[in-house]
């Protein structure tokens, strides 16, 4: 059955309605997946005529009531923001409240099983913290969840986010490590790869340390005696190119700064994140709601288009679009 891809618009006054409407626009996710929109019409209305975007919208109550017609996408507008505050490039505790009931609505369809996958367009810090619901984005990440990013052939998921440097080597452990190998081989064989092959980063210069000896090949070891294609360590000024050239299907890295530089080098517009942990396939966008061009039709799509695509392709079990023979 063809996959539903619901996507949260984001924050209405920033750039998320624009480059999700881009996208679709462009006819990105809608030939792969049904679509459906959760956010407000009338910000994604205020959007379109002011980006001068040509695309057609119908709003509904409920996830069942959309029809996936073709020409026409489906907006879930189920909480009462006003208009009036929806003021392009300022951040306002309404729409920041908006986001977090939209946030609140897709996971609950995507554990239910209602959607097989969801996307979370740009959002608003600052516009989140005004709620006062909210301390940290990180907050937003679902519990027992990583965040897998994708920019290109590279992909790359950190056992921890946003970790002190100081930190950082006590969360170096190989009950840390072993469970995320597990889980990231699981998710990528239910995507549609065939046995993955991951390649854990070493902690220290050149992959020779305590941390290697002690945490990570014990680990790597037991992995392979589950019967993941775990290698490693691997020298962490090697692996993420050697990724990049086909010899690793993913990379698991030490701490966020080390697999997030080489992921913005690599490629960075086209680039998006994947939750994995999850009952469902869930993404988000590697970039902000960029308030300073909202509402002026400038804004880059190729992350969300690479999302929808990206989406569709892994919710349906089809793997990477793109990928080469063998890494999809």
């Amino acid at each position: 059955m063809t996959p539903v891809v619901a996507t949260v618009i984001g924050d209405p006054c920033g750039i998320g309605p624009e480059v999700v409407l881009k996208a679709l626009a462009d006819g990105q996710g809608r030939r792969d997946a049904r679509t459906l929109l959760i956010g407000s019409r009338a910000a994604l209305e205020k959007t379109r005529a002011a980006c001068g975007i040509d695309i057609a919208l119908r709003a509904v109550d409920t996830a069942a009531a959309a029809r996936f017609e073709p020409g026409v996408i489906d907006v879930l507008d189920a909480f009462a923001l006003d208009p009036a505050d929806v003021v392009f490039g300022q951040a306002s505790a309404a729409c920041g409240e908006a986001v977090l009931h939209w946030l609140d609505t897709a996971e609950r369809l995507g554990r239910a099983g209602t959607v097989q996958a969801t996307i979370m367009a740009p959002i608003d810090s600052t516009a989140l913290r005004l709620t006062g619901r909210l301390e940290d984005l990180d907050d937003l990440q679902p519990a027992g969840s990583w965040l897998l990013r994708v920019s290109g052939g590279l992909r790359v998921v950190p056992i921890a986010e946003h970790v002190l440097m100081r930190d950082v080597p006590a969360t170096v452990t190989q009950a840390s490590v072993l469970t995320l190998l597990r889980v990231l081989a699981g998710t990528l064989e239910r995507f549609g790869l065939r046995r993955p092959r991951i390649a854990v980063a070493g902690l220290n210069p050149h992959a020779m340390g305590p941390e290697e000896r002690e945490q990570l090949r014990p680990a790597i070891a037991q992995a392979r005696a589950d019967g993941i294609d775990a290698r490693g360590p691997v020298s962490p000024d090697a692996v993420f190119r050697q990724c990049i050239e086909g010899r690793h299907d993913a990379v698991v890295s030490m701490y966020h700064d080390q697999g997030q530089i080489a992921v913005k080098t690599a490629v960075f517009e086209g680039a998006c994140s994947i939750y994995i942990g999850l009952p469902y396939v869930h993404l988000s966008i590697p970039h902000g709601s960029a308030y300073d061009i909202a509402g002026k039709g400038i804004a880059q799509h190729q992350s969300m288009a690479a999302a929808l695509r990206t989406a569709a392709s892994l919710a349906a079990g089809h793997g990477f679009p793109g990928a080469p023979a063998g890494q999809h």
